[in-house]
């Protein structure tokens, strides 16, 4: 269409709540849609599933050759919602609402690119390393974009994201925070600062960049743990043994493990708070030195020892969980340690924790609620499939990803993002993320819930790039991923228990 100067008109997308006026061969705000003469083309490919049998398969670039026709089988090919398109405005079908036959049961795959609003980043980076308190900001481009929250076993937890930080602060706080999630779900390296904490450099599946510092391994177990887990080893090898921690420090001699196994008393006196025999509590601050604690010099943490028991050259070791940090000391006349070269026989030993720790990794746990909008284009009664998948009925997947489902109301799930096809995730400049959801179901049940049946087409036809919807854009074409080997599939048995007669 042409406009009354003579130069083409510009075409409205309704694909999110910004509505933009694209111009002929130009993209709107999200580089997701674009003019191409007077037609609203989606720029990404549809993504497709493919079943192999190797542990992993690059992404087959969009494009790069021609599309020859071919039909996968449906059991090899499951058609995700990565590419699809989204449900808005709400009163859509989602774009693809796709029948196939699995293990002889008639399915249905209903996907969408949800866009929302209501969703945030999970951040388990593990180290030993105090990154921040608990609550202190997190920020990206100096704008606050979360949380220090609650450290786990060996890992230190970040809540990025959420719809405060997206919609309740200012406009470059909602940006910032948009662009920090899409690029840590696209598993692309982002750079965060802790207020008085350390600076990072995290990426999906990579170790963490620490201060500058690449780490390594995570901690093989708390103090008082490895004190258990190696008792036995350094009995009759060295008198006392200390393993230097921020939660629970453990010393051997008055350790349990340590006196089942017939551990001498000696004298030792550790500045912490005693909590049961062995395990002390806040020996020292936590930091990024010595188990995670503010240390550098280890003996700051021990008192005189009891002239009563402690003999002049007794011999101490002392080490962090992850075995970073040793030392091998001995008492003088004045039963004062004096560190020592580290003894040969027990250097095996402080390797053995090295090798017993788990290579440090950073993971990415993308979170959302599906909100009733979306599950309109689901179902004309959306707390049907609310209620379908909180009965095991429908199965939810992510960019064909395994899903967890909190409980409770709604439908609120969390996924690893490097399960996903790499870039499964966009953006609108609301600013909200985009990303896939699919619903997986019994013909029968879909039907139940009011699915929208005049819209349901067999795989074959939606591999083709067609969409269910009339009036809607155009689909620039399709692209495979390989599943990785050993996981999950999305229409495995695994996932249906129910699939059989009922």
């Amino acid at each position: 269409m042409t406009a009354a100067n003579g130069k083409p008109e510009k075409i409205r997308c309704d694909a999110c709540p910004v509505m933009c006026y694209i111009a002929e061969g130009r993209s709107g705000a999200c580089d997701r849609y674009a003019n191409d003469n007077g037609q609203l083309v989606r720029l990404d490919p549809l993504t497709i599933l493919e079943k192999t049998e190797a542990s992993g398969g690059d992404i087959v670039p969009f494009l790069e050759k021609e599309w020859e026709g071919d039909i996968l089988p449906p059991k090899d090919g499951f058609v995700t919602a990565i590419g699809a398109g989204t449900t808005y405005p709400d009163y859509k079908p989602a774009p693809f609402i796709v029948s196939s036959e699995v293990d002889g049961v008639d399915m249905i795959t209903v996907v969408t690119e949800g866009i929302f609003s209501y969703c945030g980043v999970k951040l388990k980076i593990d180290t030993d390393r105090h990154l921040g308190t608990e609550c202190a900001p997190v920020r990206a481009d100096g704008e606050v974009v979360g949380h220090v929250t609650t450290s786990e076993y060996g890992s230190q937890m970040l809540s990025l994201g959420g719809v405060h930080h997206l919609t309740g602060g200012s406009k470059k706080e909602g940006r910032v925070t948009c662009a920090t999630m899409l690029a840590l779900c696209n598993g692309e390296e982002v750079d965060l600062e802790i207020d008085d904490g350390a600076d990072l450099r995290v990426q999906a599946g990579k170790a963490p960049v620490i201060n500058g510092d690449l780490e390594v391994r995570m901690r093989v177990g708390c103090g008082s743990a490895t004190v258990g887990m190696f008792a036995a080893q350094w009995k009759d090898l060295v008198d006392e043994v200390i393993v230097v921690d921020d939660h629970i420090t453990g010393v051997m001699s008055e350790h349990q493990a340590g006196k089942v196994i017939g551990w001498e008393p000696t004298g030792i006196k550790i500045n912490g708070r005693r909590s049961t025999p062995g395990r002390y509590f806040q020996v020292a601050e936590p930091g990024t030195g010595w188990g995670g604690t503010n240390l550098q010099d280890p003996l700051s943490i021990i008192g005189a020892f009891d002239a009563k028991t402690a003999k002049p050259g007794l011999s101490l070791l002392m080490v962090s969980t992850t075995g970073e940090h040793s030392a091998y000391y001995e008492l003088n006349e004045e039963l004062m340690p004096v560190q020592k070269d580290m003894p040969d026989r027990l250097q095996p030993s402080v390797r053995r924790i090295e090798e017993n720790c788990e290579p440090a990794m950073t993971s990415v746990l993308f979170m959302a609620g599906a909100g009733g909008s979306l599950r309109s284009g689901v179902t004309e009664h959306p707390v049907g499939l609310t209620r379908s998948v909180q009965n095991s009925l429908t199965y939810v997947s992510c960019g064909g990803a395994p899903v967890y489902i909190w409980p409770g109301g709604g439908i609120t799930f969390m996924a690893d993002v490097t399960r996903m096809p790499k870039n499964a995730f966009g953006y609108v400049p609301t600013p909200a993320l985009v990303a896939p959801i699919e619903f997986t179901m019994r013909a029968e049940d879909y039907k139940a819930l009011g699915g929208h049946m005049d819209y349901v087409m067999p795989l074959s036809e939606a591999l083709t790039g067609k969409t269910g919807r009339q009036n809607d854009h155009i689909l620039k074409g399709r692209r495979s991923v390989s599943s990785p080997g050993g996981k999950s599939w999305p229409t495995g048995s695994d996932n249906y228990p129910w699939k059989g007669a009922r």
